[in-house]
């Protein structure tokens, strides 16, 4: 349903021969011992608020200087996550209800007989993932991300991928792996058009309040599906007021949305907790008063002083 074998690289779930990418794309494929591979191409070649971690754990020792760029290194490591995540009884669990509660999101979208098949298909965006080549948490959350393509047969250059903080080794390698990698900060700021999946790991507030706008309608919201906080987390951290003052959008959609829990294991709760699938149903939206959806601002964010996101104009 979700996307054409053409652009699809068989991710190594199945244990069988894994297809081959489009001519010149990098893939990472299955071995008969049913790891993953890295294979290359035939030539060679955080988030503000989200901390890098290193390699060990903190100790009392002065911190080491950075590691230099080293692709194949980072890819290897990316590996070694997918492989280490996919032993995980939690992401079991994660398949079984994304698997279902995805492919229902973009069914439903479906069976209005005046949408094109192209437009069935499931769209996916990844916003502020951070730098994966140092921080272990980042590095999971994009193992994740493959995971989920394998099991929900999303080609991965159907993903679009930002983080200003991404290093010019982190696009490479990004683009090798099949990723989009877009040049400009939309600050979450995407209209959709068909059933997209936005990947949000620990991102700041003002990114999902800047997705709702500019999605602020209850026929283009049911095609907007979250993987990310929990907006009931969020509302629960909150004061309520500052939360219609600053975040109004997430706000007023709340108590709508519908979310489901994703579990994780007590080794991985720095990297996943608090995280929810979360959708738009149309018949919870219409709940809502019909002027609520009339003339939506855009976010400005003026009484903010942590807004928890770079944006275009503090980017140099």
């Amino acid at each position: 349903m979700f996307a054409g074998d053409d652009l699809w690289c068989v991710l190594g779930l199945t244990g069988e021969t894994p297809s081959l990418c489009s001519a010149g794309q990098s893939i990472s494929a299955m071995s008969s011992s049913g790891e993953w591979q890295c294979v290359r191409r035939g030539k060679a070649a955080a988030r503000r608020g989200k901390a890098a971690r290193s390699e060990k754990p903190t100790t009392s020792e002065p911190a080491e200087p950075p590691e230099p760029p080293d692709r194949q290194r980072d890819t290897r490591r990316i590996t070694e996550a997918v492989n280490d995540l996919r032993d995980e009884d939690f992401w079991l669990e994660w398949r079984d209800v994304l698997c279902g509660r995805l492919a229902e999101s973009a069914g439903h979208s479906c069976t209005d007989k005046t949408v094109r098949e192209d437009e069935c298909l499931l769209d996916c965006v990844c916003y502020g993932l951070g730098n994966f080549s140092s921080c272990v948490s980042a590095r999971y959350q994009l193992a994740m991300l493959l995971l989920l393509f394998d099991a929900l047969q999303i080609p991965v250059g159907q993903c679009s991928m930002y983080d200003p903080v991404f290093t010019v080794s982190e696009r490479e390698i990004l683009r090798e792996l099949g990723f989009t990698v877009l040049t400009e900060n939309e600050e979450g700021k995407r209209a959709v058009c068909r059933p997209t999946l936005f990947y949000l790991m620990h991102c700041g507030k003002a990114l999902y309040n800047n997705l709702l706008w500019r999605n602020w309608s209850p026929h283009i919201l049911p095609k907007v599906i979250v993987i990310g906080n929990s907006f009931l987390g969020i509302q629960e951290r909150m004061l309520q007021r500052e939360l219609e003052r600053d975040y109004s959008f997430l706000s007023d959609i709340v108590n709508v949305c519908e979310e489901t829990s994703l579990p994780c294991s007590q080794r991985f709760v720095d990297v996943f907790n608090d995280t929810a699938l979360i959708r738009f149903p149309p018949d919870k939206l219409h709940k809502l008063p019909e002027f609520i959806w009339a003339n939506p601002s855009e976010p400005r964010y003026q009484h903010c002083q942590d807004l928890e996101i770079i944006q275009r104009d503090n980017r140099s």
